[in-house]
């Protein structure tokens, strides 16, 4: 299942011509295209699908989503395969076996 979800922007760039981020998914971090939503900062919350941030929004409706898509299992479904580590490597720019 697809899902468009939550996430706090933790870093922006441009990356080919496009400006992309880093946005943490309640401590999963990946990389995003930001090419929608041109007005974001650091520190705002955005809904992401397939890899673009498709609107922004208040952190409190961020973390209302994020906890009921908790409370029915689609967040583990989307981020549970994730580890401490991985997050790690994924923030410092390393790569991942198998991810």
């Amino acid at each position: 299942m697809c899902l468009g979800v939550p996430g706090k922007i933790i870093e922006i760039y441009e990356q080919g011509g496009l400006l992309m981020g880093k946005i943490d998914f309640g401590g999963v971090a990946r990389e995003v295209c930001l090419a929608y939503v041109p007005e974001a900062k650091i520190g705002d919350y955005a809904v992401v699908h397939v890899g673009f941030a498709l609107n922004l929004l208040d952190e409190a409706e961020a973390q209302e989503t994020l906890a009921l898509l908790k409370e029915i299992g689609l967040f583990d479904e989307e981020f549970g395969a994730q580890t401490a580590d991985a997050n790690e490597e994924i923030l410092t720019g390393g790569t991942v076996a198998g991810g």
